[in-house]
């Protein structure tokens, strides 16, 4: 249980939260506390202020999510109880008389700076690891402890709105600048300060009052009723509706919920509602997904669950890449940006040169954005080498080949480049779709050989794709995760197969889009449906992007290799259509202008063509649209698991919404079985298999499950 430490120097009461575990959180020893801290604050005689502070690297962690996913719709009215009986104790916080100061000397995330904003002053020990903010809205929750309230109330709707509804962290100088901090100084002065601070403001009633309580308060920026605020209001609820599409509904609640504690609500019934928008989140299956997924999935995959045990951890001081194209310039931004000096070889000096120029166009656009100083971009840039010559690698701990998807090309980069390897450096291969143990096959050393399936644009993807083949050794392994982490990318460890998880599985949504193409069906309306799935874009419009030329050279490549039976093709008619889309019509994709659409500088316009597959007669319903879409991809991803491609359950999750577009409020691939329930979706998929073939038909180990009356984990 851990205890909330209480220290009274001549009336100033210092509350060191100390509880049991590595963080301090609202879990169910906190509210016993937190009520007992103030109790004994409130007996205390010739109190003249407060501080919380904590004995923890951080301030506060925030709430106990285990036990906020476990609520059901039977259970929710006595959470909504719990909230309210700890939103009380925050307003007798808030109304003690005396000056209250957070002495917030670690990162204060949701539940944690809540307890900083019922403080009338609040002060942050200068730490760069220090975060503040209230990033409920990223996990399907919403701040239920005052934060929204509070926050609107403290800024305004407009200035609240980024931490708001969408969750964003700052560190102490920017939250001081935004105004949801008061000061920030040394580590070693904080607890002082707070004290100095007491003392300055004794017989101050405005400085132990919170605003909101102060007779005539107005809200920053006026009240939501305002014109100007009404239409602010309506363009972030249009914005929320182009981005989300309906299907999450903690943004929705926010903004619900800012709207109204602006508008003329009294500020405790503006945060009493505030706990019923929050409890009506709970039991909700997005809320489950994401909690699930984005939190406690994201901590086991970032905290090495894939990582074999008993190597120890490894950073790469010297990094090469092979290719300076799209990917290679990608790794060495991200490479640099971790400190990590990079040469950067292409086959000519124009190439290297333009790739490393990529890097400085990056680095200039933080600069511009104030996200860098001028100091920081040249340190950075000065770290990657631009080469043509093959020597200047040499001694490279890791080298990195970016180069084309053609395997005779990977193996001839092999050939030329292994030997510069510093002793006991390993070789990765930045390959979407190639087997890892066949590009091994010319390594002299394949324990050492393993693959990197970075994902465009790198600098802006977060997730890394680890490929183990069949003689990877689990040291190779390990530095490879280690250096995922090194460069700040989440990794995640599948086994050696054509198309590894990723590409296999995004492949078979898209592919499922163009088969109802092939089939007769609008193409617009394809793309649009497969976006309001919760796609970050529609199938056919990602097909542009990815290049429908790519997608038909790696299919073929594959199948001149011996990956693929052609004969076993579950979706023929829509390769046929793509080849001819191809090899007939010229039509390649996005880049060159012409693909399912055609595009010029007025925007984007479906291919006139298409009509050619046009049937009058093609009828579908719009739910069979959307679930042949989703349940490819959910199925392809339970095959993987069952075939040992995926390692683990997590992996398949965070891969899925990281690194190839799952709709974020299913939770991943595999835990949209869960919360869809894994019966109902086997169903389902017999369903889909009767009206569209075989490939819909649920997995034996979906089949498992079912009868096992177990989920996914």
């Amino acid at each position: 249980m851990g205890e909330f430490r209480y220290d009274n120097d001549d009336g100033i009461v210092t509350i060191t939260m100390d509880m049991d575990g590595p963080v301090n959180s609202m879990n169910d020893a906190f509210w016993g506390l937190y009520s007992g801290a103030m109790d004994r604050i409130e007996a205390t005689e010739g109190l003249k202020g407060v501080i919380w502070t904590s004995a923890k690297d951080t301030f506060f962690a925030g709430g106990d999510l285990n036990m906020l996913r476990s609520v059901t719709a039977d259970t929710v009215g006595d959470v909504f109880d719990a909230v309210e009986g700890a939103k009380a104790v925050m307003r007798r916080q808030e109304r003690l008389g005396v000056p209250s100061v957070a002495a917030i000397n670690g990162a204060a995330l949701g539940g944690g700076l809540e307890i900083c904003l019922a403080c009338t002053h609040r002060i942050a020990a200068a730490n760069p690891k220090t975060k503040i903010g209230l990033p409920e809205v990223t996990l399907g929750l919403l701040p239920g402890g005052g934060g929204v309230v509070r926050l609107t109330w403290l800024l305004g709707l407009e200035a609240a709105m980024p931490f708001l509804m969408e969750g964003r962290q700052v560190g102490p100088d920017a939250a001081r600048d935004a105004g949801i901090i008061h000061e920030v100084v040394q580590a070693e002065r904080l607890l002082d300060r707070a004290r100095e601070w007491i003392l300055s403001v004794q017989g101050d009633a405005a400085a132990a009052t919170q605003p909101w309580d102060t007779k005539g308060y107005r809200i920053p920026g006026g009240p939501s009723t305002s014109p100007q605020n009404m239409t602010r209001i309506a363009g972030a609820a249009a914005m929320l509706w182009k981005k989300t599409r309906g299907l999450l509904p903690g943004p929705r609640h926010i903004l619900d919920v800012m709207t109204e504690a602006a508008g003329k609500l009294d500020f405790d019934t503006a945060t009493r509602y505030e706990s019923r928008r929050f409890v009506s989140l709970l039991p909700q299956a997005t809320t489950k997904n994401m909690i699930s997924t984005l939190f406690f999935g994201m901590n086991k995959v970032n905290g090495g669950a894939s990582r074999p045990k008993g190597v120890p951890v490894s950073k790469v001081g010297r990094l090469g890449i092979l290719g300076a194209g799209m990917m290679g310039r990608g790794i060495a931004y991200s490479a640099a940006m971790a400190g990590i000096p990079v040469v950067l070889k292409d086959t000519g000096m124009k190439a290297a040169e333009a790739g490393k120029a990529h890097v400085a166009g990056l680095l200039d656009k933080r600069v511009a954005r104030g996200r860098m100083t001028q100091e920081d971009r040249d340190a950075v840039l000065a770290r990657i080498a631009a080469t043509d010559q093959p020597d200047d690698l040499k001694g490279c701990d890791l080298i990195i080949e970016a180069v084309f998807e053609k395997i005779e090309v990977k193996d001839a980069v092999l050939a030329e480049h292994q030997a510069l390897l510093a002793d006991n450096g390993i070789w990765g291969s930045n390959t979407s779709t190639l087997p890892i143990t066949r590009l091994a096959e010319g390594a002299a050393r394949p324990d050492n050989f393993i693959g990197l399936h970075f994902f465009s644009p790198v600098d802006r993807m977060p997730l890394l794709e680890i490929v183990v083949g069949k003689a990877t050794s689990d040291e190779t392994l390990a530095r490879a995760f280690d250096f995922a982490r090194q460069i700040r990318k989440t990794p995640i460890v599948v086994n050696d197969s054509t198309g590894f998880y990723t590409s296999r599985t995004i492949g078979t949504k898209i592919i499922e889009a163009v088969q109802m193409v092939a089939e007769g069906h609008d193409p617009v309306r394809i793309d649009n449906l497969s976006r309001l799935t919760g796609m970050p874009t529609g199938m056919l419009s990602l097909l542009d992007e990815v290049q429908i030329k790519l997608v038909n050279d790696i299919y073929n490549t594959q199948i001149e290799m011996g990956l693929l039976d052609p004969a076993a093709e579950p979706n023929p008619a829509a390769r046929a259509l793509l080849a001819e889309m191809v090899d007939r019509h010229g039509r390649q994709g996005r880049a060159s202008g012409k693909g399912f659409y055609d595009y010029g500088p007025a925007g984007k316009t479906i291919w006139p063509g298409l009509e050619a597959w046009r049937d009058a007669n093609a009828a579908i319903a719009d739910a069979d649209i959307q679930d042949r879409i989703l349940f490819r991809a959910v199925i392809e991803s339970l095959k993987c698991l069952e075939e040992g491609v995926l390692r683990s359950v997590a992996d398949g999750n965070v891969g899925s919404i990281l690194g190839i577009g799952a709709p974020v409020h299913t939770g991943g691939y595999i835990q949209f079985v869960n919360t869809y329930g894994p019966d109902r979706f086997a169903a389902r998929c017999e369903e889909l298999a009767a009206r569209y073939g075989e490939r819909f038909a649920p997995p034996a180990i979906l089949r498992e499950h079912v009868e096992n009356g177990r989920e996914f984990v």
